[in-house]
């Protein structure tokens, strides 16, 4: 297990290869894991995986979520997604699959990336429960049975929602909300635990879950299922509730050497987002933040994979380490491919903005900014974030008076101008 065997003091060939990935020195990435502040989503069972770091000093990574619907289960499809993904600079994947054939679309998507996979056990625990009868018919055993057989099948990081309590239910209830619940797992919890009068079994068993986490070194990611839905609901005392559990949670896995990942909040305000990020931080203890945007405004359906940008650069400029992207069809309808695609250049820009004013990975922008002066084009391509795309648009209004320049200045290249008679000084 990386974090047990990280406060032992050894390094694990995993902890050296996010040393050299990351530019850190080992001692640096060891006593990090050690601390809960990194980690290292790599299940046992994985044979072929590019080992991600995500934490504290570490690059800001960005997670593509795919899978299946009740109305679209192809297969095929999510896979294709999962692949482009990953080819456009995803770090990890995560399959949410409700629809067809779930095991499947796992399985083959954990073949056909080599990224850390994650997933959301309970979604599949409540869909299996509903064809038997209803979604609250599922037991704890049915929870349990199924996080193991995704940890079996090698998942490496799973979904959680240990923090919706009996005690977060109820100031939700007490103070209201315009959007209530909008975590599809939070919901499903909730509902079990209004219909049956119990505590939620994630809570109420989470040393068994650690058990389970222990023997694939599983990672938890502690679900925000209290997470805001809209900005009206943003910071309220049900989201703060969780919170609060959460970091409970976070130090009794890590006295089991058990990694843990703290999910953040959905929709905030932009005056909101540090504030959150810093509480995070100080409740569960420095543990790896991971943030679904933050949503910054309600009213950009079709184009909220950049209203999830501006949310991420912030949130991960304050301290959050890790980026769930958010795609043009959030709100709307199952992705797309190229809805994939968008969604994590989004976020991918959004991490490295954060990253340059953390002071990582500013020579890119430096070695961009002697290419435009140059005007090399091969060069700006090569150190693009989406090289496809600048080479499109360039390809479609190509220069016509001045090869070297392009089609907005043409002659009057203000960057040619200038160097021309700097040169002459």
């Amino acid at each position: 297990m990386q974090m047990a065997e990280a406060r032992r003091g050894a390094a694990t060939e995993e902890m050296q290869a996010v040393a050299r990935a990351e530019g850190k020195s080992i001692e640096y990435i060891v006593r990090m894991l050690a601390q809960g502040r990194i980690v290292i989503p790599r299940n046992v069972k994985r044979e072929r995986i590019e080992i991600k770091g995500i934490g504290e000093g570490l690059r800001t990574k960005v997670n593509a979520n795919v899978g299946t619907s009740p109305d679209y289960a192809s297969v095929e499809e999510e896979v294709e997604k999962a692949k482009v993904a990953v080819r456009y600079g995803a770090d990890t994947v995560m399959d949410l699959s409700i629809g067809g054939e779930i095991d499947e679309v796992r399985r083959r998507i954990l073949k056909a990336v080599e990224v850390p996979v994650g997933t959301v056990p309970i979604y599949q625990a409540a869909i299996e429960a509903a064809e038997r009868g209803s979604l609250v018919d599922m037991t704890s055993d049915d929870i349990f049975n199924v996080i193991r057989r995704h940890a079996t099948d090698g998942v490496d990081f799973v979904t959680v929602h240990c923090g919706v309590t009996k005690s977060a239910v109820e100031a939700l209830r007490r103070q209201g909300r315009l959007a209530n619940v909008v975590s599809r797992g939070g919901s499903f919890l909730v509902a079990w635990m209004i219909h049956h009068d119990e505590e939620n079994p994630l809570y109420e068993e989470f040393d068994y879950l650690l058990e389970i986490a222990q023997e694939y070194d599983l990672t938890l990611s502690l679900g925000d299922g209290m997470r805001p839905g809209c900005l009206a609901d943003a910071s309220d005392r049900a989201q703060f509730q969780e919170l609060l559990t959460l970091g409970e949670l976070v130090e009794r896995a890590w006295a089991k050497d058990v990694q843990v990942i703290v999910e953040g909040p959905g929709h905030l305000p932009l005056n909101h987002i540090e504030a959150n990020v810093k509480l995070q931080k100080s409740i569960c203890k420095g543990a790896p933040f991971y943030v679904l945007g933050p949503i910054v405004t309600d009213i950009a359906p079709g184009y909220d994979h950049i209203v999830g940008a501006i949310g991420g650069a912030m949130a991960a400029w304050t301290g959050a380490d890790f980026l769930c992207y958010v795609t043009p069809s959030e709100h709307l309808c199952l992705p797309s491919l190229e809805d994939v695609k968008e969604g994590v250049i989004a976020a991918r820009i959004a991490a490295h903005v954060a990253d340059i004013a953390k002071g990582i990975d500013v020579d890119r922008d430096a070695e961009m900014a002697i290419a435009r002066k140059e005007l090399n084009w091969t060069r700006q391509f090569e150190l693009a974030i989406d090289p496809e795309k600048a080479k499109e648009l360039r390809r479609k209004r190509p220069p016509v008076v001045d090869p070297t320049t392009c089609a907005m200045c043409g002659k009057y290249c203000a960057v040619k101008i200038a160097s021309e008679y700097l040169a002459k000084l």
